[in-house]
């Protein structure tokens, strides 16, 4: 049994995505939500643009109970974009974290993996003893992008844990694309909602500097693909644009620069500033997101700035999540 919320205390009382009623206590915009279930603790959730929802005082170096891993798979699918400030967590514990939010899949880019464990790859513009570069994506910008989407079955859940990152510098944005459809104008939504686009793996491989384009053997593996440019959540009936500037090649059934003309002014539109959340990144931050409803990019930074992010993806389950097709 919950014990009601002191007196004076705005709150409601909602039943819980396992299915047992919790408290979300609201103050301006900070949510505490406590599980009713055995071992689990409060929430408190700090939601940043409607998008982020950063989630305080979880040490998820310990085990997660399963009511609060539901919760917590609750706050992405609200969301989008979950983070998590002041974590020390080794390889083994992010894997055990990523399997919380969905199926865990290797990344296609082998050549970035972690030396001790394989489901984890690197974001660093480090290099070893040798001069070899320590994972990938050195210290260019990277444009906005959805990960995955130039395969047929995307894994949209991905994230990233900061071991060391330049101050002020490198940071990430988050772009809403359910925000972004519906600030659409209506004649827009009815005209482009059955589209489909098309993705190619080959067209980001080009835009990578040297030391990070993949091999052959990675671009044969990787054809062409077609997905819905818009998706609907199987729960809640909200849509979202599916974009990817760095893979989208087109729209089928139409002039290929007609296709391409519409795909630059949906990702532009969907870029706005009111659309986005910006995290300027701290030592020990895991931020946890889906691509099915996002666009992320990352700025520049001084080369001379040592920078190393550990990343991994997973598959999130159909029922509660987007998972295009």
């Amino acid at each position: 049994m919950l014990a009601a919320p002191a007196k004076g205390v705005d709150a409601r009382v909602e039943p819980g995505h396992d299915g047992l009623s919790c408290w979300c206590f609201i103050t301006g915009g900070i949510d505490m939500t406590m599980a009713s279930g055995l071992h689990e603790m409060a929430l408190m959730v700090r939601w940043e643009n409607g998008l982020c929802a950063v989630v305080d005082d979880v040490p998820l170096w310990d085990a997660v109970g399963d009511g609060m891993a539901v919760e917590l798979r609750a706050l992405l699918a609200r969301g989008g974009v979950l983070v998590f400030p002041r974590q020390a967590l080794s390889e083994a514990e992010l894997v055990r974290v990523a399997g919380m939010f969905g199926t865990i899949e290797a990344s296609l880019r082998y050549d970035w993996a972690s030396p001790y464990t394989r489901e984890v790859g690197y974001i660093s513009n480090l290099r070893d003893a040798e001069g070899r570069q320590i994972g990938g994506l050195g210290n260019n910008e990277v444009v906005w992008h959805s990960d995955q989407t130039y395969v047929s079955t995307p894994a949209t859940g991905a994230m990233l844990y900061c071991l060391e990152s330049p101050p002020r510098a490198a940071r990430t944005s988050w772009a809403d694309l359910r925000r972004a459809w519906e600030a659409l104008p209506e004649a827009t939504r009815a005209r482009i909602e059955d589209y489909v686009a098309v993705f190619s793996y080959d067209k980001r491989a080009q835009s990578y500097e040297a030391g990070s384009r993949p091999g052959d053997d990675i671009r044969q593996r990787t054809p062409p693909v077609e997905h819905r440019l818009v998706n609907r959540h199987p729960r809640t009936g909200e849509k979202a644009l599916y974009l990817d500037p760095g893979t989208a090649t087109g729209i089928r059934g139409l002039p290929a620069e007609e296709g391409m003309r519409l795909l630059d002014e949906l990702c532009a539109h969907a870029t706005q500033e009111r659309f986005l959340y910006t995290h300027d990144w701290q030592v020990g931050d895991l931020v946890v997101w889906d691509n099915a409803v996002t666009l992320h990019r990352r700025e520049p930074f001084d080369p001379c700035q040592p920078r190393l992010l550990k990343r991994l993806q997973f598959r999130l389950p159909q029922a509660e999540f987007i998972c295009p097709d």
